[in-house]
């Protein structure tokens, strides 16, 4: 999601956030970084919780090999705070190296995985949301590439 076809996506209808965006915002998107680099439009941590964004304010969130790099402990508290701030139905797309690849093991600053099975935890249509029950989400895309990246689209459902 982040290489390539991310600054062909069409976002003037949508009001998009792109957490972690680093120097490579998607274009028309909020940029949201903890570094102050171009293209970063809220400088913030990712990690500390409310982020300065009003409730619905989004209706997508590009969250591109960001949450490899979140402290594991806080993700079910960020994936709420990703619901907060999108409308209902808006979406988080996440793309992340898959657990157990190259991709995943080469990075230092990576410290947790995400496999199929991760977003089963955010989808009250599966039995492992009952584990922890957060926000509810739907899970639309759930896939592995063959690049060792996983892409996950969660929708937003109402509370």
């Amino acid at each position: 999601m982040r290489s390539g076809s991310r600054r062909r996506m069409r976002t003037d209808t949508l009001r998009i956030l792109d957490l972690g965006c680093g120097a490579e915002k998607t274009t028309g998107a909020v940029g949201m970084d903890r570094r102050k680099v171009d293209g970063v439009d809220i400088v913030h941590d990712l990690e500390v919780l409310p982020w300065p964004v009003d409730d619905a304010a989004f209706d997508r969130i590009i969250a591109s090999h960001i949450v490899e790099h979140l402290k594991p402990w806080l993700m079910l508290d960020i994936v709420d705070e990703m619901w907060r701030v999108l409308t209902v139905g808006g979406q988080v797309m996440i793309a992340t190296p898959y657990a157990g690849s190259f991709g995943f093991h080469q990075d230092p600053t990576h410290i947790k995985a995400w496999n199929e099975a991760t977003a089963h935890y955010f989808d009250p249509t599966y039995e492992l949301y009952k584990v922890y029950t957060p926000k509810p989400w739907k899970v639309e895309l759930n896939t592995w590439k063959m690049n060792g990246t996983l892409e996950v689209v969660l929708a937003k459902r109402p509370d």
